[in-house]
């Protein structure tokens, strides 16, 4: 790792030191150049200006909703767990939504066709949990034939008694606070989803750093869409439902690879309100290696493109159910951005080609002092900032990382279009699991007192 952020900071001192020692040398044909690339990045600027300005009320915003209304807490909540060859973690995993602590808690583990010892160690370990003094604690297993985890789920959705059921991931940990700190936002009773926040867990080696930076770096911006109610995103890993709408609505979708995307995104389609909760965080394991990395994003954007087509009436919506931020800005702007992506090596050619040619650096210099003021920013306003203080030496080099989950997203933009051409579907990727190297217990989440009456009453 320290090889890794020496040769960033190498890079980015030679970078540094040429803008330094160059003169600009001003030509009215990359004038123009310049100001072509500045009208094609503007609406991704004004994505950022929104929702950096917006984000620092998110709390404020939260506190104000939730004070109107009455606290809600259900009467149960039921916890899913879809497993598919899960042996490193299931049991760490069921053991972190146990130590919640949460009344009236129903877990139910779905092992969805297992063939390595995922089944042995569950038996082992619901025997173990009968001796336990765990009453309040109920745990269903089952074991199923293979039929991905949107059947998974589904089946676990048929069987469970909570008002609100939860999913996390079978590779995931669970803070003890995150379930009570998922209930309030459930006061609105037309809040239909909550997405919680994921953070890395195995950070050790480079490409776990860099994914706990790209988390860090995502998430703070769900807090704006938050605000808006319109998080599309809630991933299954740290997700809450209502689960009479989430019936309703008829459960997850097995023919999209993203079940998570999909049902978060038909639910604002019929007008129900998704929240973010910054406060219910969930250790997940990325992928430790290249290749599982480039398959997880194809999978990701392939799932992306499905749902935005399966919902595209939700695009540019003048339905007053829909929320204009969603239709008219977030949404759009997500299918522009990855425009942009299939574009950017062009781009970056060109801008490169302005900066040597004229001498002018101080766009890239304003780039890159912008991202490390935004990624300190994040860091100083996120309740797991002791946590993320490993991220500090590399916040003056992130830029260049982007650059890197950048080729990352490329490839899997570019195999997505070539699927969608050759109408293929994609089955489920699955990377090598080494489990996650950290305690539950270890990250205690930081709380400021303004914060206290949002998240403890």
């Amino acid at each position: 790792r320290l090889m890794f952020l020496t040769s960033l900071y190498l890079l980015s001192f030679l970078i540094v030191l040429i803008a330094l020692n160059t003169d600009h040398s001003p030509a009215v044909f990359w004038d123009d150049v310049r100001t072509v690339l500045i009208i094609i990045l503007a609406p991704i600027a004004l994505k950022y200006i929104v929702q950096l300005s917006t984000s620092p009320f998110y709390y404020w915003v939260e506190k104000h909703r939730q004070t109107k209304r009455n606290s809600y807490i259900p009467a149960s909540v039921s916890v899913l767990i879809p497993a598919w060859n899960e042996e490193v973690g299931i049991i760490k995993t069921v053991n972190s939504v146990i130590d919640t602590e949460y009344p009236a808690l129903e877990i139910i583990v779905i092992n969805d066709g297992s063939t390595d010892q995922t089944d042995t160690l569950m038996t082992q370990f619901l025997s173990e949990f009968k001796h336990s003094e765990s009453a309040d604690i109920t745990i269903k297993y089952f074991f199923l034939e293979n039929g991905g985890k949107a059947r998974a789920l589904n089946f676990a959705l048929e069987h469970a008694s909570g008002e609100i059921v939860i999913t996390i991931d079978a590779d995931s940990l669970m803070h003890p606070a995150s379930i009570k700190n998922m209930m309030p936002f459930f006061s609105d009773p037309e809040v239909a989803a909550v997405a919680g926040n994921v953070t890395i867990g195995n950070r050790e080696k480079p490409i776990g750093l860099i994914q706990q930076l790209e988390y860090l770096y995502g998430f703070f911006f769900k807090r704006a869409d938050s605000i808006f109610n319109s998080v599309y995103i809630i991933g299954g890993a740290a997700a809450a439902y209502r689960k009479d709408i989430l019936k309703k609505a008829g459960g997850f979708n097995h023919k999209i690879i993203t079940e998570d995307i999909e049902i978060s995104t038909r639910l604002l389609k019929l007008g129900y309100k998704t929240r973010y909760a910054a406060d219910a965080i969930t250790y997940t394991e990325g992928p430790s290696e290249y290749k599982g990395l480039c398959n997880q994003r194809l999978r990701w954007k392939f799932g992306r493109f499905q749902t935005f087509w399966k919902h595209r009436e939700l695009f540019f919506s003048c339905s007053s159910k829909h929320s204009f931020y969603l239709s008219w800005f977030l949404l759009p702007l997500a299918v522009y951005s990855e425009i942009l992506l299939l574009l950017e090596l062009p781009l970056l050619t060109v801008f490169f080609s302005y900066m040597i040619s004229t001498g002018d650096y101080v766009p890239l210099l304003i780039a890159i002092s912008f991202f490390t003021l935004v990624v300190c920013f994040q860091l100083l306003a996120d309740k797991q900032r002791r946590y993320h203080a490993n991220l500090l030496p590399l916040v003056p080099v992130g830029w260049i990382v982007c650059y890197i989950i950048d080729a990352v997203e490329l490839q899997a933009i570019l195999r997505s279009v070539k699927r969608f051409i050759r109408n293929e579907d994609l089955q489920w990727q699955k990377w090598i699991r080494a489990g996650l190297p950290i305690e539950q217990s270890s990250f205690p989440v930081e709380r400021s007192s303004t914060e206290e009456v949002l998240l403890d009453r």
